[in-house]
């Protein structure tokens, strides 16, 4: 049976969605292989992780009929790749395996069957669908992903909360030294659901979610959400535990304040972060009335000093920060002017965009 007849392109586009988070070793074999899956003229591909599930349908030609079978993912990818785009690729089913063919080349690929495959158990209490625009997801997931923490023990950190409540959607990341809060309005009240994504679920989303126009639906049960997009539909556990109580987090009433150009203050993080070293990333920041100046050093005893005119009449203020922290909230801002609240030394930093209220970032100083 010829399960699927189409140019490279189609078939490398549907398989693209799906192949983003098969690991290429696994404790279970079979996770390393997409389900395809023919119901009539349709192919359905789907793969899993045990924690997340993507699924997508497409019409990729072929014989009609019902045949479902497992193959290697990352191997069907690499070969696709490795052929022009315009040419046509068919995958035929012969005992147990696969056969490839395109042109002049062909490919036996081993199966697994299909019913070994662990399908992810969905959640049969899912609360009610909400939809924003997928570009408006995408957007919020950049300006927040950054903060997330890598492997923190406080395993409730890595990952994004999301809490969606009446018309607003918020989405909140920290690793504990800094923490990212952004929101956006929705068209339709919803009540209160609040859920922590893992790491892998946003970075993939992230991946995925197109900049043209299109709604992401969400739905999100106790232990897990749905999403569904552009004929692809995502399943993911969730992050068990309580995140942090980020409102007590977010600096209130910070006395001097100064707003700047993103792009003069990025670039002379930049240059002075050159003399910081790998594992230390200080820089000391001096703000006076009508100059902002940032310094480091390191352990050769090299120091680097760089200063921005700006319009400041507050307080003197000494204050250490590491620099990446700095750097990677302005490269994630599409907007030309930063605002920065301050207190004194000791105190941490809320770095918000002009007139925007959705969007706030709180930095903690370091000892320099």
């Amino acid at each position: 049976m010829i399960v699927l007849k189409a140019t490279q392109e189609q078939i490398i586009s549907s398989l693209q969605s799906v192949a983003g988070i098969v690991e290429r070793r696994h404790t279970l074999p079979i996770l390393a292989n997409v389900m395809l899956r023919k119901t009539g003229n349709d192919v359905q591909l789907t793969t899993s992780d045990l924690e997340i599930q993507i699924r997508t349908t497409s019409a990729l030609g072929g014989d009609s009929g019902n045949f479902t079978t497992t193959v290697g993912a990352r191997k069907l990818m690499d070969i696709l790749k490795s052929l022009p785009s315009d040419q046509t690729v068919s995958l035929e089913s012969n005992q147990n395996k696969l056969l490839l063919k395109s042109g002049k080349s062909r490919f036996s690929l081993q199966t697994l069957p299909a019913e070994d495959f662990p399908l992810v158990q969905e959640s049969a209490n899912f609360g009610p669908a909400f939809s924003v625009p997928q570009k408006t997801l995408k957007a919020l997931l950049q300006q927040v992903s950054f903060s997330m923490a890598v492997h923190d023990i406080r395993y409730y950190l890595n990952g994004i909360l999301f809490v969606a409540e009446g018309k607003q959607l918020s989405l909140v990341a920290t690793d504990g030294h800094r923490l990212a809060y952004t929101s956006a309005t929705l068209e339709s009240e919803v009540p209160k659901q609040e859920v922590i994504l893992p790491r892998k679920t946003v970075l993939e989303l992230l991946r995925l979610l197109s900049d043209k126009e299109g709604e992401i639906h969400m739905q999100f049960a106790s232990n897990q959400a749905r999403f569904s997009f552009d004929g692809k539909e995502f399943v993911t556990k969730l992050v068990e535990g309580k995140f942090p109580d980020y409102n007590r987090v977010i600096p209130k009433s910070h006395k001097n304040s100064i707003t700047l150009g993103k792009s003069a203050l990025l670039v002379c993080l930049q240059r002075i972060a050159i003399l910081t070293t790998d594992k230390f990333k200080g820089v000391r920041i001096n703000l006076e009335p009508g100059v902002l100046r940032v310094a480091s050093s390191n352990a050769e005893q090299e120091e680097a000093v760089d200063e921005i005119e700006v319009d400041y009449s507050g307080d003197a203020i000494e204050i250490g920060f590491n620099v990446t922290y700095l750097i990677e909230v302005l490269v994630n801002m599409n907007e030309e002017m930063v605002r920065m609240d301050l207190a004194d030394s000791n105190s941490s930093v809320l770095v918000t965009i002009p007139d925007n209220a959705f969007f706030k970032y709180v930095v903690m100083p370091m000892r320099i």
